[in-house]
């Protein structure tokens, strides 16, 4: 009788820790999921990017450089190509982005509350329309800026020979900050619906914040003002932009709170593939 109750209270033990490393492996396989549909996206992209459009992606990409009449030149044997083949997978990535942002959604959106599926759908489209605003005004306004003063500073020390590798580089390096630079309102808005922040504190902080932005624009940009001054105003604006958007979010844990004395369940964790 002992040993067949040892036994009993063995299988239940058994079956509690399987029951728990169930929701476990139900994430890792929908993250496995995830992540493999989300690569092969991407390798499909990057054959479309490399066999369809690379060359006037190139010409695109190189513009600002040749229609200043300066010859890109490459000075290793791999160079030229190794460039085509990263400046394809970053095409490919944004090809794929789609396919990645829907994997991506379907993992997440288990978590959340019906009222936040809406909410995060349209901050989603928002972030992604605020991102690749702030990479066209840095290409057509500012990054046309910032290559004329680079080349006029030193056109009396030396004749201009750029790399192809380091010039896609320097390019992408300065495009993607300004894209990142114009998530302010949505880095706001997230922090006000987590009850970091709120109106009457962002309100408080204007001249520091101003500061501060004046200080990122001098990083982001080249040591001139008009560059600065070109994305300092923006993203101030988007600053207020946020602060203004601030006043009507409403903290998730007071959300959660209300929720719980309404007797309203809460949202389940789980994965979808």
């Amino acid at each position: 009788m002992a040993k067949q109750a040892s036994q009993e209270k063995h299988q239940k033990h058994n079956r509690q820790v399987d029951a728990e490393k169930q929701p476990i492996l139900s994430h890792l396989m929908a993250l496995r999921s995830v992540l493999i549909v989300s690569l092969g996206a991407v390798a499909v992209g990057f054959l479309i990017a490399y066999y369809a459009f690379l060359t006037p992606l190139m010409n695109f990409i190189t513009k600002p450089i040749t229609d200043r009449g300066i010859v890109i030149i490459y000075t290793a044997v791999s160079e030229a190509l190794t460039t085509q083949l990263k400046v394809s997978l970053m095409a490919g990535v944004v090809l794929a982005s789609p396919v990645i942002f829907y994997k991506l959604w379907s993992f997440f959106k288990p978590a959340l509350y019906e009222h936040e599926i809406a909410i995060f759908r349209t901050l989603f489209f928002v972030a992604l329309f605020l991102f690749l605003l702030g990479v066209v005004f840095c290409y057509f306004f500012v990054y046309g800026l910032a290559v004329d003063f680079f080349l006029v500073a030193g056109e009396d020390l030396a004749t201009p020979m750029l790399s192809i590798d380091k010039y896609v580089g320097f390019q992408f390096s300065f495009l993607l900050p300004f894209g990142v630079a114009f998530e302010l309102p949505v880095a706001i808005y997230i922090a006000a619906s987590m009850g970091w922040t709120n109106y009457a504190k962002l309100a408080k902080t204007r001249r520091y914040v101003l500061l501060g932005l004046a200080v990122i624009a001098a990083i982001l940009t080249p040591p001139d003002v008009v560059s600065q001054i070109m994305l300092l105003i923006p993203m101030y604006l988007l600053f207020e932009l946020g602060i203004q958007v601030s006043r009507f979010v409403k903290p998730r844990r007071r959300n959660e709170e209300e929720k719980e004395s309404s007797g309203q369940a809460l949202p389940q964790e789980g994965a979808s593939s």
